[in-house]
């Protein structure tokens, strides 16, 4: 097992393992346990008593956080003619067609984000072996299958947040930077726990959330009390 480095120590001793802390709590042990060096990104994640073999139990989507994620994404955009047009006026950092998809396949994966209109999806599809792994395929269910370009890259660019239950159960996302004030942190968690509890399957049983925990970039991971939110 690694060693753990002495501020990794120190911060750990600053959270009690066997807690669950409420979300104010939480947010405050994250800036003061946090000695990454550079404006940390803070994440939260989640263990949902879901079956994900079940079509009905899947979750995924896509909201925009209410104060952003503090970080600007690098958008791609594959649309041709007059859709082109709006996505780049609407501050697309790359816009193309087979040429896109060409330098994609030729190893180019310097982007975050890539939306598609439906025409689209034919060329986008012979990408999916490079997209796919990355959870950067586009999707209606994610917004990033649309007419509307405008909206869907503007979103991107402004703090929308995609999520996705693996087979375990487990989402995570991003819900902004150490450097955020609290209250604007507290904010994003809430509004994207209400987005997880709005997701629940009519069909799950039990608790739904049996796992909630909010950690930085090199941080701790500290438990989090679902009912707090």
């Amino acid at each position: 097992m690694a060693k753990k480095s002495k501020q990794m120590r120190a911060a750990l001793e600053k959270v009690d393992s066997t807690k669950a802390y409420s979300v104010e709590e939480a947010v405050a042990l994250i800036k003061e346990t946090n000695f990454a060096k550079f404006d940390a990104t803070v994440e939260v994640a989640y263990n949902l008593n879901i079956d994900v073999k079940k079509a009905d139990q899947q979750i995924r989507g896509a909201m925009v956080l209410p104060n952003g994620t503090g970080k600007t994404a690098r958008v791609v955009v594959f649309a041709r003619g007059a859709k082109a047009e709006e996505a780049k006026a609407a501050g697309a950092d790359v816009v193309g067609e087979e040429d896109l998809a060409q330098r994609i396949q030729g190893g180019w994966l310097d982007f975050d984000v890539v939306i598609a209109t439906p025409d689209m999806m034919a060329v986008v599809g012979r990408l999916g072996h490079v997209l796919g792994p990355r959870n950067l395929m586009p999707n209606p269910k994610t917004g990033t299958v649309t007419t509307d370009l405008a909206k869907a890259v503007e979103e991107s660019k402004g703090g929308k947040v995609t999520y996705r239950a693996d087979r375990s159960g487990n989402v995570q996302a991003i819900i902004g930077k150490v450097s955020f004030d609290n209250d604007k942190l507290v904010e994003n968690f809430k509004a994207f726990n209400d987005v997880i509890v709005k997701a629940k399957p009519s069909t799950a049983k039990g608790t739904y959330i049996t796992n909630l925990s909010i950690t930085s970039t090199q941080g701790v991971g500290i438990k989090v009390d679902a009912n707090s939110l």
